[in-house]
Parts: C-alpha cells; sequence; structure tokens
C-alpha cells in the first residue's frame, strides 16, 4: 500500500464510510499498485457526475446489494477513478473534491490547481 498522504502532504481523512467506499473500502482512498483506476480522489458527487459517470458506464446510482453497494445520490462522498474525474472535468460535470480525503497518487493525473479549483 502506497502511503495514506493527501494531496496538501498531510494524513489522509476519511472520505466515508456510510456508504463505505474505497480501492480498500476502509473509507480512504488509501491505495496500491493494483488499483489501475486509481480510485484516489474523494469526491461529493452530485446528480450531474453522476448522470456522467452512468453515460461513460459506470452506474454508481443503482444499488449493487450482492456487493454491499447501494447507490449513490447527490452529496454522498465517493472514491471515483481520478482519469473519471478528470473527463468529468473536461466535460463540463466535475463534481467538488475533499482535498484532505483525496490521496496524492492523484496527483499523478490531475494537476494539483485542478483539485484545488473544484476543492469543497
Amino acid at each position: 500500500m502506497h502511503p495514506s498522504v493527501n494531496v496538501l502532504g498531510t494524513e489522509l481523512k476519511s472520505c466515508s464510510t456510510d456508504p463505505l467506499t474505497g480501492w480498500y473500502r476502509d473509507g480512504c482512498r488509501n491505495t496500491d499498485d493494483n488499483d489501475r483506476g486509481s480510485h484516489t480522489v474523494c469526491c461529493v458527487v452530485t446528480q450531474d457526475f453522476l448522470e456522467f459517470a452512468k453515460a461513460q458506464g459506470n452506474d454508481l446510482m443503482t444499488p449493487v446489494p450482492h456487493f454491499s453497494f447501494p447507490g449513490l445520490k447527490p452529496g454522498d462522498s465517493w472514491c471515483v477513478c481520478a482519469r473519471t474525474w478528470l473527463a468529468a472535468v473536461h466535460a463540463g460535470s466535475a463534481c467538488p473534491v475533499d482535498l484532505e480525503a483525496t490521496h496524492e497518487e492523484a496527483l499523478s493525473i490531475i494537476p494539483f490547481d485542478l483539485l484545488e479549483t473544484h476543492a469543497v
């Protein structure tokens, strides 16, 4: 596992435990080299972002009980793939980001100033 450091260079804070999120399902953006999608951005999802993700083939709104996934609604915090969030930025559908809960590995894909622009 990569060190638990956020994009601000401090200790990574929890993003959400209800619903439980994260690559490790630990509520944080902790990641490792197997996380090919870079599930490192802590977002407060909006309806616009959820619709964007669904159009990209990632329906985050529909519950999937056998994976204990309740489905997301606007206002929920969720671990989002860095490339998905960046694509949403370019499409005008980005949602707010919690910088203290976004893993520093996101910076390998997203410039800090872009994250900062969308910070909660």
